[in-house]
């Protein structure tokens, strides 16, 4: 019977053995298998730990914004902006996919022109939409009733106060008859409205009636594989290239109608309220009608569109020498969309408020008897106190400066909206410091961590001044970011 094989104590059963030679000894505890789990082990852990560091310092490098602010205050426009300073050759790119969006900014000025019309023709007396509101700065109050666009005065006509002296619109006979040949002609392109709207907004539609273009991130992507985008130069097909056609077709008496003394007429009166960028497309649509039309810097940074969600950009920033992950967060800013934004509040790095003080006589959208003035306020106060966002960087900017001249100038009063303003001089340095004030109060008492405000008047489609703000603000948000990362 062949002598016993000694057996090494302490081997683990499932640990292959390893014989020395003819001796037909083991080798004590796998020696060799040990080791080599050990070396492997130890390189998986390095790889680990210099991936853990590459992305620490990655994160140190990221530099997180947040645009905030109500529906059309300027957010989309100032990310246009700096994509404009730091990656104007994406956005180049983008141009085709504006077309559709410019042509549909048109469409929705003539149905909104047409259907003012129609509805002052059927009205026995004009209305007036002037309210009033009490501008506090430390509990901003409610506004009385008041429309923010034409559509909405109509809407929520049973909530508005008569005026004291109507003026009724009633054109000459001549009038009429060029009103009515130009709303015949012009119903096939405004019938391409809600279908247009649908396709850009890859068919997102809302229960409570909203019409409109709404987008999410990557909504150029969706548009280039759906039945409406650019198939080449000048060519379209889908609803959108419908609309091109129409658009092409019409545009004298696009022209026509927005020359229309009764529309001169409704302006001037305030019962047509339009876009804020409306005027400026219609006063170019012959040359947006053009078959090969491709939006220009001007039109991007004009086109109105409804952000759904939160919408990311990404910009390489170099600051001596050191590139940093510039991080601009859009966002959605209508009252039923700002839930969206507080899983984005805590390692913010900077919070870019936008607040557009020409909205003194204009109202919400989805609360028409809300001031934007009162309501931007009420959001400011909320980001001031949010304790999420205490470490965040604080901007403000008082935009759309030149809209809010443009109204001072035409004898739009501050005090028949805003009852607090009182017989202060109606000049635009007075109303700018007065509305400044208010920020500035909520400020100092709300401010959950005391920190700096960094203040700006801005008019968004001033590219030259724009540009400079955007290189100080973001020079400033990245080296404070330094000091508090300890980067060098």
């Amino acid at each position: 019977m062949p002598a016993a094989v000694p057996i090494a104590q302490g081997r683990s059963s499932s640990a292959p053995a390893s014989i020395e030679g003819d001796s037909g000894v083991l080798l004590p505890a796998n020696r060799f298998y040990d080791e080599e789990s050990q070396r492997i082990s130890n390189l998986i852990d390095e790889e680990l730990r210099k991936e853990s560091q590459k992305q620490r310092e990655a994160r140190r490098k990221q530099v997180k914004v947040m645009l905030l602010g109500q529906a059309e205050s300027g957010k989309s426009t100032l990310q246009k902006q700096f994509q404009i300073y730091y990656a104007s050759q994406s956005l180049d790119r983008e141009r085709p996919f504006w077309k559709p969006v410019v042509h549909f900014n048109i469409i929705r000025a003539v149905k909104t022109m047409l259907e003012e019309i129609d509805y002052e023709l059927s009205q026995p007396e004009g209305e007036d939409s002037g309210v009033e509101s009490d501008l506090e700065y430390n509990e901003p109050g409610p506004s009385s009733a008041g429309p923010s666009s034409s559509s909405n005065r109509r809407h929520n006509k049973s909530k508005q106060p008569s005026a004291a002296s109507e003026h009724v619109f009633r054109p000459s006979a001549n009038e009429l008859e060029t009103l009515s040949v130009l709303r015949t002609r012009l119903l096939p392109l405004v019938a391409l409205h809600d279908s247009l709207a649908s396709e850009l907004s890859g068919g997102v539609s809302f229960s409570r009636g909203l019409t409109g273009v709404f987008v999410r991130a990557g909504w150029q992507g969706l548009l280039q594989s759906n039945p409406g985008s650019r198939a080449g130069k000048g060519s379209v097909v889908g609803v959108a290239g419908l609309a091109a056609k129409a658009l092409d077709s019409s545009r004298e008496d696009i022209q026509a109608l927005w020359a229309h003394s009764s529309v001169k007429e409704l302006i001037q009166e305030r019962k047509l309220k339009l876009e804020e960028s409306a005027p400026f497309f219609l006063d170019n649509v012959a040359r947006i009608a053009e078959p090969d039309y491709l939006p220009n810097l001007d039109d991007v940074l004009n086109v109105r569109l409804q952000t759904l969600g939160v919408i990311e950009h990404s910009f390489p920033i170099n600051l001596g020498g050191t590139m940093y992950d510039w991080r601009l967060y859009d966002v959605g800013g209508a009252r039923g969309q700002r839930h969206a934004w507080i899983p984005y509040f805590e390692d913010a790095t900077a919070i870019i408020f936008l607040a557009p003080i020409s909205a003194f006589d204009q109202y919400l959208e989805e609360d028409p008897r809300t001031n934007r003035i009162d309501d931007s306020l009420q959001l400011f106060t909320t980001i001031c106190s949010n304790k999420l966002l205490k470490k965040a960087h604080l901007v403000l900017m008082l935009n759309k400066t030149d809209l809010l001249k443009a109204k001072l100038k035409a004898g739009i009063r501050v005090q028949k909206y805003i009852t607090s303003y009182g017989s202060r001089p109606n000049k635009y340095d007075d109303v700018a410091s007065y509305f400044r004030a208010h920020f500035m109060q909520v400020h100092k008492k709300k401010d959950v961590s005391n920190r700096s405000l960094y203040l700006h008047f801005t008019s968004m489609l001033d590219i030259k001044a724009t540009q400079n703000i955007i290189v100080n603000v973001g020079e400033a948000i990245i080296r404070q970011h330094i000091a508090q990362t300890g980067l060098t």
